[in-house]
């Protein structure tokens, strides 16, 4: 689907949710959700940039969005339980959940690296998609064309030194959506895909590439259409595949 121009109104009366909503692709990924029709929840552990997403989608005529804050790292399967309760008494259903949010604290070598660190960063990559998914599957369930896409990332699949309990937990990420999209499949709505944003002027991508010059990535607007598709009627029917944003922007 290389290419991909969204309808105006591509994602009219969904609701979505958006994990590490408050800056870099989490944030314009949201404003372009809200500008598209949808009715997006916004999640991250801190208030004040969600506050500010919250502001730039109500000041651009989008439906009035939700603030969730929540902290991946430390929260517990009650914490999660808690969240679609809320979901269920104020929406009623979930139609679009993106797993954005990430934690990177930089390149190291396996021998070298904190222990403590390893498990944040599975906990935030990988446990916390899986808690928030299980905790949201029967709400998901309630709408009639349902999608959740997972952030993949090329160091997964290359095995790339250094990079440690990151790419460990975006490759088992990947198999964990392959085994959600074979479940649902055949008795649900419910499709689940992941994508490659690729590099993005993000801060996780200037912690990885400290010496490189930032204005050579692309923006996080560039990218944008990949998750409109994704999460919209558009790829209704498509599960199971690991798309890049190339593959549907056609960059």
């Amino acid at each position: 689907m290389k290419d991909y121009q969204p309808a105006a109104q591509a994602l009219q009366d969904r609701v979505i949710l958006v994990t590490g909503a408050g800056n870099g692709i989490g944030r314009a990924v949201a404003c372009s959700f809200g500008a598209h029709g949808a009715t997006v929840i916004l999640l991250d552990r801190a208030v004040r940039p969600l506050e500010q997403v919250y502001d730039l989608i109500e000041q651009a005529g989008g439906p009035k969005p939700a603030i969730y804050p929540m902290n991946l790292e430390g929260a517990t399967p009650k914490d999660y339980a808690d969240l679609a309760q809320v979901i269920e008494t104020e929406f009623g259903r979930l139609d679009g959940l993106l797993h954005n949010a990430a934690l990177f604290e930089g390149l190291t070598p396996i021998a070298n690296y904190d222990l403590e660190l390893w498990y944040r960063t599975l906990q935030v990559n990988l446990n916390a998609p899986f808690l928030l998914t299980h905790a949201l599957l029967g709400l998901l369930n309630r709408s009639t064309d349902a999608s959740i896409v997972f952030t993949a990332d090329q160091v997964s699949e290359e095995g790339q030194a250094y990079w440690g309990a990151y790419a460990v937990a975006k490759g088992g990420a990947d198999t964990l959506m392959k085994i959600l999209s074979s479940e649902l499949e055949t008795n649900t709505a419910i499709r689940v895909n992941s994508l490659d944003p690729g590099r993005v002027r993000t801060a996780l991508t200037q912690k990885a590439y400290p010496g490189r010059n930032p204005a050579a990535w692309a923006d996080p607007e560039a990218v944008l259409n990949a998750y409109l598709y994704l999460l919209g009627p558009d790829s209704r029917g498509v599960t199971g595949q690991r798309f890049r944003a190339q593959d549907v922007i056609g960059a």
